[in-house]
């Protein structure tokens, strides 16, 4: 036990900071992953809602991204639990929130409901693509000099495929209808995924800036927000990739086309694709953004009316030690600056591109305020402390909770994006049956 406090002490030591009157033992714990954590969790949310806008509610003007936000929500999944591995200190205990659920535990209640999203949006995933899995297997099957790719690919799919090749009219229609199921019931499941972070949070009592019973609802938001932005940027941005290496015959950068011979979508439809589905998309961004903002303003304004015994060390931190990362950078270039650039007549996609990398940088303050900010504070009211990021390591724990674990955490979900679109083509055209 004292070796694994004297350990705790050196790992909040590396990086903080004192200010004024601290206690001794009073360091930030919580640092870097932590901040990512929510945050990751919050892209797969956001993603999720994306592409239910489609599955659920029938936007058809959101087809072709709705498939790309299904599959890039998938990609992010694992990288949710990624930065609460990089940060614990025994990490292979991790495993135990999955295998052993406590009901009255709030990270065991993740375990259940990460669990249960991970497959309801596996099952959507399957029912979406199950009729490009047969068709590849007959396709594949009936080739006698099969790639590398191909050869590996071929009882992939047949695994997957669970032996379900019925590909008639009424079995496509029930997989429709069982793909808008599962997507209803995701939405919920994927708001409560990371709903269920601000909950930790803002049932913190000893902290006064976590707790907030606006603190969930204002994660959730902010969580829509953010994934409807890193989709809109992924999906232009493999767009423009696609659209140069269609060109040059650079199939590395193109998987489907490595192993399905050819491009799922021709080069001459990208273009036009692409503006309309980012132009359309902004639009519902704006609409989130709209109640984010509006949130989290009447939380500040709430906590000003309110005026509890620990205001005055909140406005010292929110007004004084922190104002220039809360309201410039977080409020004004991740807020008031995209918003109006969104809310501007004639959106390209280039400005819609600049305005939601504002909206990811905004988000990823806001968590960073939140997290950071709320052990900014000493425990006397009297003191505070600094985080400083590690960007040099020099040793395992500083290149985990430094620049290189943020890295490794933000660059993992476009690696398994890469190798999953061969799978599941996620620029995949086809005529849904309805």
């Amino acid at each position: 036990m004292v070796e694994h406090v004297a350990q705790m002490v050196v790992h909040g030591e590396a990086w903080t900071l004192k200010d004024l009157f601290v206690l001794p033992n009073e360091y930030v714990y919580w640092s870097i992953q932590i901040v990512l954590y929510p945050y990751m969790t919050g892209l797969v949310a956001g993603a999720f809602v994306l592409s239910s806008l489609y599955h659920v509610f029938g936007v058809e003007k959101l087809r072709e991204i709705a498939r790309f936000a299904l599959v890039f929500s998938f990609a992010l999944l694992p990288t949710a639990m990624l930065p609460l591995m990089l940060h614990l200190q025994q990490p292979l205990r991790g495993i135990n929130v999955m295998m052993t659920p406590h009901f009255t535990s709030a990270i065991s209640a993740f375990g259940i409901v990460f669990m249960t999203y991970a497959c309801i949006v596996g099952a959507e995933i399957w029912f979406v693509y199950r009729q490009f899995i047969v068709e590849s297997i007959d396709r594949l099957g009936a080739k006698t000099n099969r790639k590398f790719l191909e050869a590996l690919l071929l009882p992939v799919y047949k695994l997957i495929s669970l032996g379900a090749r019925d590909l008639s009219r009424e079995a496509l229609e029930a997989d429709h209808k069982a793909t808008k199921v599962l997507a209803g019931i995701g939405i919920p499941v994927a708001c409560f995924l990371h709903g269920y972070a601000g909950f930790i949070f803002g049932s913190v009592k000893a902290n006064a800036l976590w707790m907030t019973p606006l603190m969930p609802v204002i994660f959730i938001m902010s969580a829509v927000v953010s994934g409807i932005a890193l989709c809109i940027i992924s999906y232009a941005v493999f767009m423009e990739i696609r659209k140069w290496a269609a060109k040059r015959g650079k199939n590395y950068l193109l998987p489907d086309a490595m192993v399905h011979g050819k491009t799922t979508i021709s080069v001459d439809k990208l273009h036009s694709i692409q503006k309309h589905e980012v132009t359309m998309t902004s639009k519902y961004l704006l609409m989130f953004m709209v109640l984010a903002i509006t949130l989290e303003l009447l939380d500040i304004i709430f906590r000003g009316y309110t005026a509890v015994k620990s205001w005055d060390i909140l406005r010292d931190v929110i007004y004084e030690h922190d104002f220039y990362k809360i309201f410039v950078m977080q409020y004004g270039l991740g807020n008031a600056l995209p918003f109006l650039m969104l809310l501007l007549p004639g959106v390209t996609t280039r400005r819609a591109v600049l305005a939601c990398c504002l909206v990811l940088f905004g988000v990823f303050m806001m968590r960073w305020n939140v997290v950071i900010g709320g052990q900014a504070f000493s425990l006397t009211f009297s003191g505070f402390m600094h985080y400083t990021l590690p960007i040099i390591p020099h040793d395992v724990e500083t290149f985990k909770e430094g620049l290189g674990g943020c890295l490794l955490v933000g660059g993992a979900p476009f690696v398994i994006f890469y190798f999953l679109n061969m799978i599941f083509p996620a620029f995949y055209a086809e005529e849904e049956i309805h």
